[in-house]
């Protein structure tokens, strides 16, 4: 099936007499006939539910979906994009151990892995997404256990040379972690390149509509943790606290990392997406390529505008010619990119408040990446945890306002980014 009919089509098949939509099962406990029955399930010697904590039927259709869209083999939903990116990690590497990590990322990825992660013991070293295979190469270390980047980074907006990345993983063993939030699989799938596992804040674009927060992470199946069985314990060899499993002998490349995750890091932490929210996140599904199609044309012509615009000083988008990432835009992305715009306005910081100030249709919000047209200014809001140098590594300057392109007409968005322009 293509894209678009995954997005309709992929992860549940109803049978005969059966809901044609994704059921809600809004139930923390599940019934079986005997204590043998169940007792199957906590030996993961049967499929099936006993406790929402862990697995969810709607959630897992719903993740199935996504599994689909992304190319993988297993996927599981979070309660948000944190966990995803948290547990992505914690599922194999553990205190002692170090992470190598794009600088351009989400400043909340940034924080969990440079200040919370770090309390627990694991490492990160941080390169651009622009360094050199030498640099990369620098910045492993014996106990290095995955490298993760961002397909189009939040939002710095720089493009992840994927297949870079991952030979560079590959060649020191170690999985390619990549979170593609903002292109969605519509317009990249991370796995094709090389990477590993996948993650997303279902809260962006996949959901579209302000509804419902939640994460998911997608396994390639592809990683070979066996043939690389030292360095990650916790999947080959026996885990103690769940029957003495071992999960990559016992559901092989395509299950033992979604399994782990699910068995271990869900039951431990509970970061589960509520049943409700995962059914609003289907309906999102539903349209998903629809509304980045859409959203990429009205991006584009933003883009296009803004840069021709004389108090705009300038404009990152990658699908503009003589954008820096417009060549490795193209190569991995070439149907389209996001909705997400950033640029500065002649005068800084100031100027880049009273700009927000007049907008009429562009809402002021944390929020980026849905129907609705969103601006902000990061370094007084998701970024304002960093310093000045943590922002200016992070692609992240003090004059940068975050515009997120929604699915309004375009002339109602230029009308609105024309007024506010000119009361700078």
């Amino acid at each position: 099936m293509r894209t678009e009919t995954k997005c309709i089509e992929g992860g549940y098949t109803p049978k005969n007499g059966e809901s044609r939509m994704i059921p809600i099962i809004q139930s923390t406990t599940f019934k079986y006939d005997t204590s043998e029955d169940m007792g199957k399930l906590f030996d993961l010697e049967a499929s099936g539910y006993f406790y929402t904590r862990l697995q969810n039927p709607t959630n897992d259709l719903v993740a199935a979906k996504i599994a689909a869209l992304e190319g993988g083999t297993a996927a599981m939903l979070t309660s948000s994009g944190q966990a995803a990116n948290f547990f992505s990690v914690f599922n194999i590497a553990t205190c002692g151990d170090h992470i190598v990590s794009s600088s351009a990322i989400y400043g909340g990825t940034f924080n969990l892995f440079n200040v919370t992660m770090r309390k627990m013991g694991i490492e990160f070293t941080f390169v651009s997404p622009d360094c050199t295979e030498e640099e990369l190469e620098a910045a492993f270390q014996p106990n290095t256990k995955a490298v993760f980047g961002e397909t189009i980074a939040n939002p710095a907006l720089t493009v992840l040379d994927i297949e870079k990345f991952a030979k560079a993983a590959h060649a020191h063993g170690v999985p390619l972690i990549i979170d593609n939030t903002f292109p969605t699989p519509v317009n990249c799938r991370p796995i094709e390149w090389g990477a590993d596992i996948v993650t997303h804040s279902t809260t962006k674009y996949m959901d579209g509509h302000d509804a419902a927060v939640g994460g998911a992470i997608v396994d390639s199946g592809k990683f070979d943790w066996m043939a690389h069985a030292d360095k990650f314990p916790g999947l080959t060899t026996p885990d103690e606290s769940y029957h003495g499993i071992t999960y990559a002998e016992k559901f092989g490349l395509e299950g033992a990392f979604i399994t782990k995750a699910t068995a271990q890091l869900m039951r431990d932490f509970g970061s589960i997406q509520a049943p409700m929210n995962a059914f609003f996140l289907n309906l999102g599904l539903e349209s998903l390529a629809v509304r980045m199609r859409q959203h990429c044309e009205n991006a584009q012509k933003a883009a296009e505008y803004l840069q021709k615009h004389e108090k705009v000083a300038w404009v990152t988008y990658p699908g503009l010619p003589g954008d820096k990432y417009y060549e490795t835009a193209k190569k991995y992305m070439p149907n389209g990119t996001c909705g997400v715009i950033s640029f500065g306005i002649t005068g800084g910081r100031a100027a880049a408040e009273k700009f927000m100030k007049n907008l009429k249709l562009a809402i002021i919000a944390t929020h980026v990446a849905d129907a609705h047209t969103c601006v902000l200014h990061p370094a007084n809001s998701t970024h304002r945890q960093l310093s000045d140098e943590e922002l200016v590594a992070a692609g992240v300057g003090p004059d940068l306002i975050r515009l997120s392109v929604g699915i309004e007409h375009i002339d109602d968005i230029l009308a609105d980014l024309e007024q506010a322009l000119a009361a700078v």
